[in-house]
């Protein structure tokens, strides 16, 4: 009798499946595209939702909408149930028995109704421009460490350039001295050269990682967009809106509301109550009902009423001439920053050409150190004199878009 050999495959199947399976993730994280550059406005609006105030703008808006609405109610205050009961027999169903159910509603006084809705009203307009105050005073950390960032990679990127290029004419020289061409002082000179590029690099590698911390505060951990295009040009002039102001001028706002409401709240809120009475007087006898509507006057709150209306008129006050001052400095801002503007864009444009004439100078200078038609200091020191032009060219950029940054910022407008 011929046995038949059965052969498991299973657990070989399973293991091509896992390394299929791990083969197929491999392949499909490789295939991800990486992550877009991070634009300035990206990374304000990544530094928002991490604000508390960005978090509780939503509780606080709801919380002013909701003191609205409480003066559309009918009464004051909510109203209150009464329940009493009287006998002159306590534990005994015999003798006199009286119960009483009523409705204590307190009432508006005159004039309160409509200044707690005005209050109302001048909260929940506060509670949007202390919104749009807070992002603006983001938007200018978030837009100083954005710069500073900008600034430090523009140096590295230049400074390495600079390491390239003096490598590149270290090696030259190399050869040239082994050739005989060049002296052992050129040779010296030329690596003297490298190593001020090396600790250019390192120093301008040290600054770009400290910008990088600063930044990574506001959620930006990712690589950055070009700052050199700069955001839209705002037109001149300061708005009437500016944030900045409108929060104190809602500020005070809401106070002189608060006054006027307390200017009517001399006293606490009257009370009306309706009452059902039912009753006996002796044992046996048929209960009588009866109703009983009254009203409750308090007294004048004196000095205490007074107190609250002139604290909140003080805060009016202060308020008032916080904002005026904020105008006054804003106005002054947008001015300097209009000034500056102007001054960048023209030295950008200046940079530009002085750029652009080195390295045709470095061309030419070039070529004739190849040729021997111009000796090593001339060729250094074009070479320096280049890569100088080519700094000078990126700090102008930089600093005219981050001038329309900073005039966008006075003028109170966020990232865009």
């Amino acid at each position: 009798m011929q046995r038949t050999r059965r052969t498991n495959h299973t657990p070989r199947l399973s293991m091509a499946a896992v390394a299929l399976g791990w083969a197929l993730a491999g392949s499909a994280a490789l295939a991800q595209p990486p992550a877009p550059p991070l634009t300035l406005k990206a990374l304000f609006d990544r530094a928002w939702e991490r604000q508390p105030e960005a978090q509780s703008v939503a509780l606080r808006r709801e919380s002013a909408q909701t003191a609205r609405s409480g003066a559309s109610s009918f009464t004051a205050e909510p109203a209150a149930l009464e329940l009493s009961t009287k006998t002159d027999r306590p534990g005994s169903n015999q003798g006199s028995r009286e119960v009483e159910l009523g409705v204590a509603l307190p009432l508006w006084l005159p004039g309160e109704r409509a200044r707690k809705a005005a209050l109302g009203d001048a909260e929940i307009k506060a509670v949007e421009s202390r919104r749009l105050a807070a992002q603006l005073q983001l938007a200018a950390s978030v837009r100083e460490a954005w710069w500073a960032l900008q600034r430090a990679q523009a140096e590295l990127g230049l400074a390495q350039y600079r390491l390239q290029n003096a490598q590149r004419l270290a090696a030259d020289v190399a050869r040239r001295f082994q050739a005989g061409d060049m002296s052992r002082a050129d040779q010296t000179q030329a690596e003297g050269a490298v190593a001020q590029a090396e600790a250019a690099v390192a120093e301008a590698t040290g600054t770009r990682d400290v910008a990088q911390a600063a930044l990574a505060v506001w959620g930006g951990g990712v690589e950055l967009a070009d700052g050199a295009e700069p955001e839209a040009v705002p037109g001149a002039g300061l708005p009437a809106d500016h944030p900045a102001v409108a929060d104190w001028q809602d500020q005070a706002e809401v106070a002189r509301r608060a006054a006027d409401l307390a200017a009517v709240q001399t006293r606490a809120n009257p009370e009306l109550t309706v009452a059902a009475t039912r009753g006996r007087e002796q044992s046996g006898e048929r209960y009588l009902q009866s109703f009983t509507v009254g009203l409750r006057v308090p007294l004048g709150g004196g000095d205490r009423a007074r107190a609250k209306e002139a604290a909140a008129r003080a805060d009016a006050l202060d308020a008032e001439v916080r904002a005026r001052v904020e105008q006054d400095r804003l106005a002054a801002d947008v001015a300097a920053a209009t000034a500056r503007v102007k001054a960048t864009q023209t030295q950008r444009e200046a940079m530009t050409r002085h750029a652009a004439l080195a390295r045709d100078t470095r061309g030419f200078i070039d070529k004739a150190f190849r040729l021997g038609e111009a000796d090593w200091p001339t060729r250094l020191r074009v070479e320096l004199e280049a890569v100088q032009a080519e700094r000078q060219l990126a700090r102008a950029r930089i600093d005219a878009a981050a001038a329309v940054s900073t005039l966008r910022q006075a003028l109170g407008l966020l990232p865009q």
